[in-house]
Protein backbone atom coordinates (compact mmCIF):
# COMPACT_ATOMS: atom_id res chain seq x y z
CA UNK A 1 0.00 0.00 0.00
CA UNK A 2 1.12 3.54 -0.75
CA UNK A 3 1.04 6.11 2.04
CA UNK A 4 0.45 9.84 1.83
CA UNK A 5 2.70 12.30 3.67
CA UNK A 6 0.39 12.69 6.67
CA UNK A 7 0.04 8.88 6.89
CA UNK A 8 3.76 8.29 7.55
CA UNK A 9 3.33 7.65 11.32
CA UNK A 10 0.89 4.84 10.44
CA UNK A 11 3.29 3.45 7.86
CA UNK A 12 6.16 3.35 10.39
CA UNK A 13 4.05 1.52 12.97
CA UNK A 14 2.81 -1.01 10.42
CA UNK A 15 6.41 -1.69 9.40
CA UNK A 16 7.31 -2.18 13.06
CA UNK A 17 4.43 -4.62 13.45
CA UNK A 18 5.49 -6.60 10.39
CA UNK A 19 9.08 -6.81 11.68
CA UNK A 20 7.80 -7.93 15.08
CA UNK A 21 5.76 -10.74 13.51
CA UNK A 22 8.68 -11.73 11.29
CA UNK A 23 11.04 -11.82 14.28
CA UNK A 24 8.72 -14.11 16.17
CA UNK A 25 8.34 -16.43 13.18
CA UNK A 26 12.05 -16.67 12.40
CA UNK A 27 13.44 -16.87 15.97
CA UNK A 28 10.68 -18.77 17.71
CA UNK A 29 10.61 -16.13 20.46
CA UNK A 30 7.21 -15.27 21.93
CA UNK A 31 6.60 -11.70 20.77
CA UNK A 32 2.80 -11.76 20.92
CA UNK A 33 2.60 -9.16 23.66
CA UNK A 34 4.94 -6.75 21.84
CA UNK A 35 3.05 -7.20 18.58
CA UNK A 36 -0.26 -6.64 20.35
CA UNK A 37 1.00 -3.34 21.82
CA UNK A 38 2.14 -2.15 18.39
CA UNK A 39 -1.21 -3.12 16.86
CA UNK A 40 -3.03 -1.14 19.54
CA UNK A 41 -0.76 1.82 18.85
CA UNK A 42 -1.57 1.56 15.13
CA UNK A 43 -5.30 1.81 15.83
CA UNK A 44 -4.82 4.74 18.20
CA UNK A 45 -2.65 6.58 15.67
CA UNK A 46 -5.12 5.95 12.86
CA UNK A 47 -7.99 7.28 14.95
CA UNK A 48 -5.97 10.39 15.83
CA UNK A 49 -4.90 11.09 12.22
CA UNK A 50 -8.07 10.15 10.34
CA UNK A 51 -10.36 11.59 12.99
CA UNK A 52 -9.11 15.13 12.39
CA UNK A 53 -8.39 15.35 8.66
CA UNK A 54 -8.23 18.77 7.02
CA UNK A 55 -10.21 19.39 3.81
CA UNK A 56 -6.97 19.19 1.79
CA UNK A 57 -6.06 15.85 3.37
CA UNK A 58 -9.50 14.53 2.41
CA UNK A 59 -8.86 15.69 -1.15
CA UNK A 60 -5.61 13.73 -1.08
CA UNK A 61 -7.37 10.63 0.25
CA UNK A 62 -10.01 10.90 -2.48
CA UNK A 63 -7.15 10.59 -5.00
CA UNK A 64 -5.29 7.80 -3.20
CA UNK A 65 -3.86 5.44 -5.85
CA UNK A 66 -5.09 2.38 -3.93
CA UNK A 67 -8.64 3.68 -3.60
CA UNK A 68 -11.32 1.54 -5.36
CA UNK A 69 -12.55 2.87 -8.70
CA UNK A 70 -15.88 2.47 -10.48
CA UNK A 71 -15.17 -0.98 -11.93
CA UNK A 72 -14.03 -2.14 -8.49
CA UNK A 73 -17.37 -1.04 -7.07
CA UNK A 74 -19.27 -2.68 -9.90
CA UNK A 75 -17.45 -5.98 -9.43
CA UNK A 76 -17.81 -5.72 -5.65
CA UNK A 77 -21.51 -4.87 -5.68
CA UNK A 78 -22.88 -6.92 -8.57
CA UNK A 79 -24.01 -10.51 -8.12
CA UNK A 80 -21.38 -12.93 -9.45
CA UNK A 81 -21.25 -12.98 -13.25
CA UNK A 82 -24.21 -10.61 -13.64
CA UNK A 83 -22.47 -7.50 -14.98
CA UNK A 84 -22.66 -7.03 -18.75
CA UNK A 85 -20.68 -3.99 -19.92
CA UNK A 86 -22.19 -1.98 -22.77
CA UNK A 87 -20.09 0.09 -25.14
CA UNK A 88 -20.39 3.01 -27.55
CA UNK A 89 -22.56 6.09 -27.94
CA UNK A 90 -23.96 5.04 -31.38
CA UNK A 91 -22.65 8.31 -32.73
CA UNK A 92 -18.85 8.56 -32.59
CA UNK A 93 -17.27 5.75 -30.58
CA UNK A 94 -16.63 4.21 -27.18
CA UNK A 95 -15.06 6.17 -24.33
CA UNK A 96 -13.01 4.08 -21.86
CA UNK A 97 -13.18 6.92 -19.30
CA UNK A 98 -16.91 6.23 -18.89
CA UNK A 99 -18.03 2.66 -18.19
CA UNK A 100 -21.45 1.17 -17.71
CA UNK A 101 -23.72 -1.78 -18.12
CA UNK A 102 -26.52 -3.88 -16.69
CA UNK A 103 -26.01 -5.88 -13.50
CA UNK A 104 -27.87 -7.46 -10.63
CA UNK A 105 -27.36 -6.38 -7.00
CA UNK A 106 -28.88 -8.83 -4.52
CA UNK A 107 -31.33 -9.87 -7.21
CA UNK A 108 -32.25 -6.30 -8.26
CA UNK A 109 -31.56 -5.43 -11.89
CA UNK A 110 -29.77 -2.07 -12.15
CA UNK A 111 -27.92 0.04 -14.70
CA UNK A 112 -24.47 0.91 -13.34
CA UNK A 113 -22.59 3.87 -14.87
CA UNK A 114 -19.46 5.69 -13.78
CA UNK A 115 -16.22 7.46 -14.60
CA UNK A 116 -13.21 5.14 -14.54
CA UNK A 117 -9.59 5.99 -13.74
CA UNK A 118 -6.58 3.76 -14.37
CA UNK A 119 -3.95 2.27 -12.07
CA UNK A 120 -0.96 1.71 -14.37
CA UNK A 121 0.55 4.50 -16.46
CA UNK A 122 -0.74 2.88 -19.65
CA UNK A 123 -4.24 2.45 -18.27
CA UNK A 124 -4.34 6.00 -16.94
CA UNK A 125 -3.53 7.31 -20.41
CA UNK A 126 -6.10 4.98 -21.94
CA UNK A 127 -8.82 6.19 -19.57
CA UNK A 128 -7.55 9.78 -19.55
CA UNK A 129 -7.41 9.82 -15.73
CA UNK A 130 -11.20 9.49 -15.57
CA UNK A 131 -11.86 12.56 -17.73
CA UNK A 132 -14.63 11.71 -20.18
CA UNK A 133 -15.01 12.89 -23.75
CA UNK A 134 -18.46 13.85 -25.15
CA UNK A 135 -18.99 10.31 -26.42
CA UNK A 136 -18.62 9.13 -22.82
CA UNK A 137 -21.50 11.32 -21.67
CA UNK A 138 -23.54 10.31 -24.70
CA UNK A 139 -22.87 6.65 -23.91
CA UNK A 140 -23.99 7.26 -20.33
CA UNK A 141 -27.19 8.91 -21.58
CA UNK A 142 -27.84 6.03 -23.98
CA UNK A 143 -27.60 3.57 -21.10
CA UNK A 144 -29.88 5.73 -18.93
CA UNK A 145 -32.48 5.84 -21.70
CA UNK A 146 -32.21 2.06 -22.04
CA UNK A 147 -32.77 1.74 -18.29
CA UNK A 148 -35.79 4.04 -18.55
CA UNK A 149 -37.27 1.90 -21.33
CA UNK A 150 -37.18 -1.21 -19.16
CA UNK A 151 -37.90 0.58 -15.85
CA UNK A 152 -34.47 -0.26 -14.40
CA UNK A 153 -33.00 1.93 -11.62
CA UNK A 154 -29.80 3.81 -12.52
CA UNK A 155 -26.80 4.01 -10.18
CA UNK A 156 -23.96 6.37 -11.12
CA UNK A 157 -20.47 6.49 -9.61
CA UNK A 158 -18.62 9.81 -9.81
CA UNK A 159 -14.83 9.95 -9.64
CA UNK A 160 -13.42 12.52 -12.03
CA UNK A 161 -11.17 15.60 -11.93
CA UNK A 162 -13.47 17.02 -14.63
CA UNK A 163 -14.54 16.45 -18.20
CA UNK A 164 -11.68 16.08 -20.69
CA UNK A 165 -10.52 19.60 -21.72
CA UNK A 166 -8.83 18.65 -25.00
CA UNK A 167 -9.47 20.29 -28.36
CA UNK A 168 -11.08 17.15 -29.81
CA UNK A 169 -13.57 17.10 -26.91
CA UNK A 170 -14.62 20.67 -27.67
CA UNK A 171 -14.86 19.88 -31.38
CA UNK A 172 -17.27 17.05 -30.63
CA UNK A 173 -19.45 19.16 -28.34
CA UNK A 174 -18.32 18.65 -24.75
CA UNK A 175 -20.49 21.41 -23.30
CA UNK A 176 -23.58 20.30 -25.20
CA UNK A 177 -23.12 16.67 -24.15
CA UNK A 178 -22.94 17.56 -20.45
CA UNK A 179 -25.85 20.00 -20.69
CA UNK A 180 -27.93 17.39 -22.55
CA UNK A 181 -27.25 14.83 -19.82
CA UNK A 182 -28.29 17.22 -17.06
CA UNK A 183 -31.47 18.09 -18.98
CA UNK A 184 -32.38 14.47 -19.70
CA UNK A 185 -31.54 13.21 -16.21
CA UNK A 186 -33.91 15.80 -14.76
CA UNK A 187 -36.71 14.11 -16.72
CA UNK A 188 -35.68 10.45 -16.66
CA UNK A 189 -38.65 8.27 -15.65
CA UNK A 190 -36.71 5.82 -13.51
CA UNK A 191 -34.93 6.13 -10.13
CA UNK A 192 -31.40 7.58 -10.18
CA UNK A 193 -28.91 7.13 -7.33
CA UNK A 194 -25.62 9.03 -7.52
CA UNK A 195 -22.58 8.27 -5.37
CA UNK A 196 -19.39 10.37 -5.24
CA UNK A 197 -16.69 7.73 -4.69
CA UNK A 198 -13.61 9.94 -5.17
CA UNK A 199 -13.31 13.28 -6.92
CA UNK A 200 -16.42 15.13 -7.98
CA UNK A 201 -15.27 18.06 -10.07
CA UNK A 202 -17.22 20.52 -12.16
CA UNK A 203 -19.59 19.64 -15.02
CA UNK A 204 -17.65 16.44 -15.51
CA UNK A 205 -19.25 15.17 -12.31
CA UNK A 206 -22.64 16.80 -12.78
CA UNK A 207 -22.97 15.19 -16.23
CA UNK A 208 -23.87 11.93 -14.48
CA UNK A 209 -24.75 13.45 -11.10
CA UNK A 210 -28.44 14.44 -11.22
CA UNK A 211 -30.00 11.87 -8.91
CA UNK A 212 -33.05 11.40 -6.72
CA UNK A 213 -30.51 10.54 -4.05
CA UNK A 214 -26.95 11.90 -4.06
CA UNK A 215 -24.39 10.52 -1.62
CA UNK A 216 -20.73 11.12 -0.90
CA UNK A 217 -18.31 8.69 0.64
CA UNK A 218 -16.68 10.05 3.77
CA UNK A 219 -13.31 11.02 2.22
CA UNK A 220 -14.41 12.55 -1.06
CA UNK A 221 -14.95 16.05 -2.42
CA UNK A 222 -17.52 17.71 -4.69
CA UNK A 223 -17.04 21.17 -6.17
CA UNK A 224 -17.14 23.31 -9.27
CA UNK A 225 -13.33 23.35 -9.45
CA UNK A 226 -10.33 21.61 -7.88
CA UNK A 227 -8.43 23.33 -5.02
CA UNK A 228 -5.30 23.60 -7.21
CA UNK A 229 -7.13 25.36 -10.04
CA UNK A 230 -8.99 27.59 -7.61
CA UNK A 231 -5.63 28.55 -6.08
CA UNK A 232 -4.18 29.21 -9.54
CA UNK A 233 -7.06 31.54 -10.45
CA UNK A 234 -7.21 33.49 -7.18
CA UNK A 235 -3.53 33.57 -6.24
CA UNK A 236 -1.89 32.66 -9.57
CA UNK A 237 -0.12 29.80 -7.85
CA UNK A 238 -0.86 26.27 -6.60
CA UNK A 239 0.80 27.22 -3.31
CA UNK A 240 -2.54 28.10 -1.71
CA UNK A 241 -4.37 24.87 -2.58
CA UNK A 242 -4.81 23.97 1.11
CA UNK A 243 -6.35 27.36 1.85
CA UNK A 244 -8.58 26.99 -1.22
CA UNK A 245 -9.73 23.51 -0.12
CA UNK A 246 -10.80 24.89 3.26
CA UNK A 247 -12.48 27.98 1.82
CA UNK A 248 -14.36 26.10 -0.92
CA UNK A 249 -16.35 23.94 1.56
CA UNK A 250 -16.01 20.88 -0.66
CA UNK A 251 -15.98 17.99 1.81
CA UNK A 252 -18.85 15.58 2.42
CA UNK A 253 -19.59 17.28 5.75
CA UNK A 254 -19.77 20.68 4.04
CA UNK A 255 -22.02 19.37 1.27
CA UNK A 256 -24.41 17.74 3.74
CA UNK A 257 -24.55 20.90 5.85
CA UNK A 258 -25.45 22.91 2.74
CA UNK A 259 -28.11 20.30 1.84
CA UNK A 260 -26.45 19.58 -1.50
CA UNK A 261 -26.28 15.84 -0.82
CA UNK A 262 -28.60 13.46 1.02
CA UNK A 263 -26.16 11.62 3.26
CA UNK A 264 -22.55 10.53 3.83
CA UNK A 265 -21.56 6.89 3.33
CA UNK A 266 -19.02 5.89 6.00
CA UNK A 267 -15.62 4.47 5.07
CA UNK A 268 -13.39 2.10 7.05
CA UNK A 269 -10.91 3.84 9.35
CA UNK A 270 -8.19 5.26 7.11
CA UNK A 271 -10.24 5.30 3.92
CA UNK A 272 -11.99 3.01 1.45
CA UNK A 273 -8.69 1.48 0.30
CA UNK A 274 -8.05 -0.06 3.73
CA UNK A 275 -11.03 -2.41 3.37
CA UNK A 276 -12.73 -2.55 -0.02
CA UNK A 277 -15.23 -5.21 1.03
CA UNK A 278 -16.49 -3.16 3.99
CA UNK A 279 -16.81 -0.09 1.75
CA UNK A 280 -18.77 -2.01 -0.87
CA UNK A 281 -21.05 -3.38 1.85
CA UNK A 282 -21.77 0.14 3.13
CA UNK A 283 -22.55 1.37 -0.39
CA UNK A 284 -24.76 -1.63 -1.14
CA UNK A 285 -26.92 -0.94 1.91
CA UNK A 286 -27.68 2.58 0.67
CA UNK A 287 -28.41 1.40 -2.88
CA UNK A 288 -30.76 -1.41 -1.84
CA UNK A 289 -32.61 0.87 0.60
CA UNK A 290 -33.20 3.48 -2.09
CA UNK A 291 -34.18 1.01 -4.80
CA UNK A 292 -36.86 -0.28 -2.45
CA UNK A 293 -38.26 3.17 -1.57
CA UNK A 294 -37.83 4.98 -4.91
CA UNK A 295 -39.33 2.15 -6.96
CA UNK A 296 -42.61 2.58 -5.06
CA UNK A 297 -43.00 6.22 -6.10
CA UNK A 298 -45.26 7.15 -9.04
CA UNK A 299 -43.21 8.26 -12.05
CA UNK A 300 -44.57 11.82 -11.90
CA UNK A 301 -43.55 12.18 -8.25
CA UNK A 302 -40.16 10.57 -8.87
CA UNK A 303 -39.34 13.11 -11.59
CA UNK A 304 -40.85 16.07 -9.72
CA UNK A 305 -38.88 15.34 -6.54
CA UNK A 306 -35.63 15.10 -8.49
CA UNK A 307 -36.28 18.41 -10.24
CA UNK A 308 -37.35 20.15 -7.03
CA UNK A 309 -34.23 18.85 -5.30
CA UNK A 310 -31.87 20.55 -7.76
CA UNK A 311 -33.95 23.69 -8.24
CA UNK A 312 -33.82 24.22 -4.45
CA UNK A 313 -30.02 24.33 -4.60
CA UNK A 314 -30.21 27.82 -6.08
CA UNK A 315 -32.28 29.25 -3.25
CA UNK A 316 -30.76 31.76 -0.86
CA UNK A 317 -31.84 34.27 1.75
CA UNK A 318 -30.89 37.89 1.35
Amino acid sequence: MEYLEFEQPVKELIEQYEKCVQLGTESGIDVDESCKKIKTKIEETKKKIYGSLTPWQKVQLSRHPDRPYTLDYINGLADAGSFVELHGDRNFGDDPAMVGGIASISGNTVMLIGTQKGRTTKERQHRRFGMSNPEGYRKALRLMKLAEKFNIPVVTFVDTPGAYPGLEAEERGQGEAIARNIYEMCQLKTPIITIIIGEGASGGALGIGVGNKVYMLENTWYSVISPENCSAILWRSWEYKETAATTMKLTADDMLKQKLIDDIIPEPLGGAHYDNAATFDNVKKFILKDIKTLSKLPVEKLVAERQDKFIAMGEFKG
